[in-house]
């Protein structure tokens, strides 16, 4: 444990120096997870990352810039390369699709027994970062020896995100010597249908698993693309049998339960304290934003005066506060103030008149 520790912390201190002062911190990064959900190391994965937590702009070019368990590109944090950029997947989502022996230049072995993978995304020249972050890696070996058929990662998946279904053909007779094997499967009990077709190369190639060796196996799939369903299609559960080559075997049939879809929370936004004068400071938070929503823009009309501004933020809250003290210094006779607030994709959250207390 002391090792592990101490190797964590030796991360953080040989980061590279390049950081600048000047350096705008843009937040910490909302999500990241990877498909396939397990990969060995030396097999080729896409990471995703979900900047709608971040000031980061849609579609704003982005890179990684990562030191463990190598520095890739190291020496080049105000220029990044072209291999360390992200794909803009749309609704705030980055990626990048990697092979981890090959792009850190480290065996299976050497990653699986360093700190991890630690990283910041950045801009092109550095002048904007996130906080640090960690890419967390499925350890999924005990599967080989706890005699198990099928395991699902994650347990209970949903429509929209990734599942790694692994099979161990050893403990199912007549599997022995398999050329491949496939996935034969439907959803909500075989309404809908994903066959495995032996006489459609297409389909074939679709529903075959990878080959793990000593006849274990992986199937990797999106549900919502993989079966093609609707967008208001509510997924219930996996069924499937696995199959030996052109029909030669079959396993007993499996049932995979999905998780339950829980819908974000709506919008709020409020105006605070309740009552206000021009000598006070007007506050107004937004929570619940939606994805790609970091930024509330303010104007506000008293009398001839016109002030502007915009507060930053992110998906769980944007919040900020106009100081009226200074902004209506001088200006007399204001019985109320109007606020037109709107968030950086032009959509109208508040447009409202606001009464001023009177002073004594």
């Amino acid at each position: 444990m002391k090792k592990i520790i101490y190797t964590i912390l030796l991360s953080f201190i040989m980061l590279p120096q390049l950081i600048q002062a000047q350096t705008e911190e843009v937040g910490a990064i909302g999500s990241m997870y990877s498909y396939p959900v397990v990969y060995n190391y030396d097999e080729q994965v896409v990471w995703y990352f979900d900047l709608s937590t971040t000031t980061f702009a849609p579609e704003e070019e982005i890179y990684l810039w990562i030191w463990s368990p190598s520095e890739p590109d190291a020496g080049n944090w105000e220029n990044s390369s072209d291999f360390a950029k992200l794909k803009y997947e749309g609704n705030m989502k980055w990626s990048i699709s990697l092979t981890p022996t090959q792009y850190f230049t480290k065996t299976s072995q050497e990653i699986a027994t360093s700190a991890g993978f630690w990283f910041r995304l950045k801009n092109k020249n550095g002048t904007k970062q996130t906080d640090v972050a960690n890419m967390s890696h499925l350890d999924f070996s005990s599967f080989y020896t706890d005699n198990e058929m099928i395991r699902s990662y994650p347990m209970s998946p949903t429509i929209d995100a990734g599942v790694s279904i692994l099979f161990n053909s050893n403990l199912v007779a007549g599997f022995e010597n398999a050329g491949s094997v496939h996935f034969h499967s439907g959803l909500n009990d075989w309404s809908v249908l994903q066959e495995y077709q032996a006489w459609l190369p297409e389909i074939v190639e679709k529903t075959k698993l990878k080959n793990l060796g000593n006849g274990f196996y992986k199937m990797d799939l999106i549900p919502s693309q993989y079966y093609g369903t609707a967008a208001d299609f509510v997924m219930e559960n996996i069924v499937f049998i696995l199959v030996k080559d052109d029909w030669a075997g079959t396993s007993p049939s499996q049932v995979i339960y999905a998780g339950e879809y829980i819908a974000p929370p709506s919008p709020e936004f409020m105006f605070f304290p309740l009552q206000i004068s021009q000598k006070d400071f007007l506050g107004m938070i937004r929570k619940n934003n939606e994805v790609g929503v970091n930024k509330l823009i303010y104007t506000i009309s008293a009398g001839t005066k016109i002030i502007s501004g915009e507060f930053s933020g992110g998906v769980s809250e944007i919040k900020g506060f106009i100081n009226l003290v200074s902004e209506l210094k001088g200006v007399e006779n204001l019985t109320e103030i109007h606020v037109l607030v709107k968030d950086n994709k032009g959509t109208t959250i508040s447009d409202t008149t606001i009464p001023l207390k009177k002073l004594d």
